[in-house]
């Protein structure tokens, strides 16, 4: 609501109390109003579209939600079609939020009964389907009033089309399109009440930013999602018929839109088509006694304003290669005669252009709705009796309904869906939250799931093996199995396999592919593109085009001879183009990435129980000190950071399961036995070194050392190996820790410093004596020999010949938080048993010597026994 009309509501409401409160005293008695109606019947001569507006614009700021929606539903009731037809609009956009996205409306993706059970419970009511917001449309739709919706805020590929003068191959458009009578570029839709509602209930899961506190927020138990099921349920019933409006106008049910002139020429990608009910109609005449044929159009509608709204999104090059060629020469003609014409043919194209340059990414919210309605289109679909599905059914005494079930998903959902999977899986980022988007993929891909009979389960306690009645399905959505699964791959290969939500998306891909007979099903599929032609040539051309979308659904599927092999042609050809590489999934090419993905497998295995042992004895070796938090790190440990150290043993345990059982499906899927698996692990570089846990990364031993394999760059970015970086220089002048006080370090390295710079010839030549006592001063003043340290790189072993250093002092250890936490601790436990500071810190010392004397014995007998 703008300021202006702010301004004039409460100006509105303010005229109201004073002309209550200075009631002239010949005026006998003045009403107050406490709803629209009331207002609105008080005053007939401003019976104006604006006047009701107003009062709900004003109630919407005065008014709680409750009351609001109460108004609401009295307006709707009370009001004739002609005076609500000014309010649609604005209470749509209440509702849904604006197009772009500033205003949320009601906030229904966040709206949830268990934090807000009473607005909750009464906006379902008032958007149910069968709810006073649905009376409001078809009390509109029975007049056949239209409302403008702006081109604008379509997905990218529609938008782009429509303003080249390209009309789109859905049938949502035809007949919609407005161009603006000076011929500028505001073009708008003309929507029917229904089909107004549905774009911005749709769009509005796209254009509407989710809140900073809805991240937390889980999306089945939102009232948008609750609602998507509902519609989908009431308009496409698994059960049943489509249930007719509640419509309380006398004239019954609302017609089916008419169609309307086009106020431009358009070319199309696809020929021009009426709706399934019209097609319907003018092919069988006895349909008059189905009541559903009059409302077939509705759950057309709910479903081309879904598939368009939410998969629609991918490049214009991608779109285009999906055309045949026929209709590209259209296309390309029609640019040429038109471009003359236009006011600015130059200027629809650049804006088109860029908007293809917006990328789109869409939210995983967007997906898990994605994923519930293909669930339901499955279960619609399913819902076929077992009659009614083969070819044979499509006969003239076949409901619409029924007709609609069958082409439901290869006509209106197959081509975009898989478009908009390719974008997801080219784009998601390689995280765990690609668990939506692979969820919605294998959803798809297994219809069997949503039919009504379930499979039975073997006696063996096996998967359940996918019934032959599946086999058309599957070779028709080849690509979606086949393509998709080779792009999955390519994903596995470049994610950590030792984090467990990883290992658990490979687990679920291997299995649902590893499903009896379902790889069986695949390779037939397969083996009808690949087989050669052997048919005429204009049957081949006329089949190989792209699905223009042009027939009826009541004509039969193509006849004769190789039939099949036509479909999957016709299949793959429609959603690759005619001139498309296609990779077998069972060819040698997809065969070496799943053995470089066994490879990983087993490797990511062997990470894992690393890990998990040296996070066991790091724990087992830490002091008592270190629980309370000054046991210093370890900063040359093996293995970087991961979910394991995070989640524990058990974290462990579920990650060995998931790829143990992972890697057993893809043997059984693509037959490899227990010899390929061993000689691939033994090249990996699999086996463990000498002490059992730490591995380096894959690399070659070159003139300068070791040179990393393109395998090893792989196993250090992914954090599955890494080299043993130590520090070896000056180890006084180290970086200061953590755990360490600066400023005491500074201070006693500037004393240890002044004492050595002193004292140096004293102290060589103490150490230089063959008696205890050298040993003893060897083992305080002299740092370990280079040489026993492990030195990686050729180049430092030269460096190193150099670096003897002489007898020296070091007191930084007691600028450390331990040691002198752990002084202070001793000071603490002798004071409880009367022992004074001094007596204490003599104790200590010579405790220390005692300690140091027998170290010294130890450290020069192991000398002898090296030599």
């Amino acid at each position: 609501m703008t300021t202006f009309q702010r301004r004039i509501a409460e100006w509105w409401s303010q005229f109201l109390t004073r002309a209550t409160l200075w009631t002239p005293q010949w005026f006998p008695k003045m009403t107050i109003f406490n709803s629209p109606q009331e207002r609105a019947m008080a005053f007939p001569h401003m019976q104006q579209p604006s006047f009701l507006l107003a009062s709900l614009k004003s109630d919407s700021i005065n008014k709680p939600f409750a009351q609001r929606c109460q108004d609401l539903v009295k307006v709707i009731e009370d009001f004739p079609a002609k005076e609500l037809h000014a309010i649609f609009p604005w209470l749509v956009e209440s509702i849904f939020g604006t197009l772009d996205g500033i205003l949320v409306g009601w906030n229904l993706r966040c709206l949830q009964g268990r934090v807000n059970p009473v607005e909750y419970s009464i906006a379902m009511e008032f958007l149910d389907p069968g709810g006073p917001m649905m009376k409001l449309v078809y009390k509109l739709q029975a007049e056949d009033y239209k409302f403008d919706f702006p081109v604008s805020y379509l997905p990218g590929p529609v938008k782009a089309s429509i303003q080249e003068r390209v009309l789109p191959d859905s049938p949502l458009y035809h007949n919609k399109v407005q161009f603006p009578p000076t011929g500028g570029l505001s073009l708008n839709l003309a929507l029917n009440p229904f089909e107004y509602y549905m774009f911005f209930f749709a769009l509005s899961l796209i254009t509407q930013k989710p809140l900073p506190g809805a991240l937390h927020i889980r999306t089945s138990d939102c009232a948008y999602f609750i609602l998507v099921d509902r519609y989908l349920s009431w308009f496409l019933p698994t059960e049943g018929s489509v249930l007719p409006p509640l419509s309380s106008s006398p004239g019954g049910p609302s017609p089916s839109p008419a169609p309307r002139t086009p106020a431009m020429p358009f070319a199309s990608y696809g020929l021009h088509h009426t709706s399934l009910l019209k097609r319907h109609i003018s092919h069988q005449t006895s349909v008059n006694a189905d009541p559903a044929s009059h409302e077939i159009w509705r759950s057309e509608t709910l479903l081309q304003v879904f598939v368009e709204m939410w998969l629609h999104h991918y490049s214009l090059e991608m779109y285009q290669k999906m055309q045949s060629p026929h209709a590209k020469l259209e296309v390309l003609h029609y640019r040429l005669s038109v471009s003359s014409a236009l006011h600015s043919p130059a200027q629809p194209s650049l804006q088109a252009l860029h908007a293809y340059q917006e990328s789109f990414t869409p939210t995983e919210e967007h997906v898990l709705v994605v994923r519930l309605l293909l669930k339901h289109l499955h279960a619609f679909s399913n819902s076929l009796k077992p009659e009614q599905v083969s070819p044979s059914a499509h006969s003239h005494a076949t409901s619409p309904l029924e007709e609609f079930k069958r082409a439901a998903i290869p006509r209106f959902v197959q081509q975009k869906l898989y478009l908009f999977l390719q974008h997801c899986f080219g784009h998601w980022p390689l995280d765990a939250s690609f668990r939506a988007v692979l969820e919605m993929w294998l959803s798809y891909l297994q219809p069997w799931r949503y039919a009504p009979e379930k499979q039975a389960q073997s006696s063996d306690g096996q998967a359940r093996c996918v019934s032959e009645r599946w086999a058309p399905f599957v070779q028709e959505n080849l690509l979606l199995y086949t393509k998709l699964f080779v792009g999955f791959l390519s994903r596995a290969l470049r994610t950590d396999l030792v984090s467990p939500k990883n290992a658990l998306m490979v687990f679920r891909v291997a299995k649902v592919f590893a499903q009896p007979n379902l790889a069986e099903m695949i390779q037939k599929g397969e083996q009808l593109f690949l087989e050669p032609e052997l048919v005429i040539p204009h049957r081949q051309h006329r089949l190989f085009t792209a699905p223009t979308f042009t027939g009826s659904f009541l004509s039969s599927w193509p006849p004769a001879v190789t039939d099949t092999s036509f479909k999957v042609k016709s299949h793959v050809y429609s959603l690759e183009g005619q001139d498309c590489k296609y990779t077998p999934m069972f060819g040698p090419e997809v065969r070496t990435l799943v053995l470089r993905l066994a490879q990983l497998i087993t490797q990511a295995k062997q990470t894992a129980k690393s890990i998990s042992d040296q996070c066991g004895e790091s724990t087992a070796g830490r002091p008592f000190l270190s629980w309370l938090g000054f046991y210093s790190s370890d900063t040359n440990s093996s293995y970087p950071a991961n979910d394991l150290d995070e989640m524990g043993q058990d974290s462990v345990r579920k990650t060995d399961e998931y790829l143990e059982k992972a890697l057993e499906y893809l043997c059984q899927m693509f037959r490899l036995n227990e010899a390929q698996l061993t000689q691939l692990t033994l090249a990996l570089g699999t086996t463990q070194d000498e002490n059992g846990k730490k591995q380096l990364p894959d690399c070659i031993v070159g003139e300068d050392g070791l040179i990393l394999t393109p395998l090893g760059r792989y196993q250090i970015i992914n954090g599955l190996r890494k080299f043993d970086i130590e520090y070896q220089g000056d180890s006084e002048l180290q970086p200061i820790r953590s755990y360490e006080i600066a400023s005491l370090v500074r201070l006693l390295f500037r004393l240890s410093s002044t004492i050595n710079h002193r004292f140096a010839g004293q102290m060589a030549a103490l150490c230089s004596r063959a008696d205890f006592l050298g040993s003893f001063c060897r083992y305080h003043l002299m740092e370990p020999g280079l040489t026993s340290r492990h030195l990686l790189s050729p180049v430092e072993q030269g460096r190193s010949v150099g670096r003897v250093r002489g007898p020296r002092l070091s007191l930084r250890f007691l600028g450390s938080y331990r040691t002198l936490l752990s002084l202070l601790l001793a000071f603490f436990v002798a004071s409880l048993f009367c022992i004074g500071p001094l007596p204490c810190a003599l104790l200590l010392v010579l405790g220390y010597f005692l300690y140091a004397m027998a170290m010294t014995l130890l450290t020069e007998r192991g000398k002898l026994h090296q030599l």
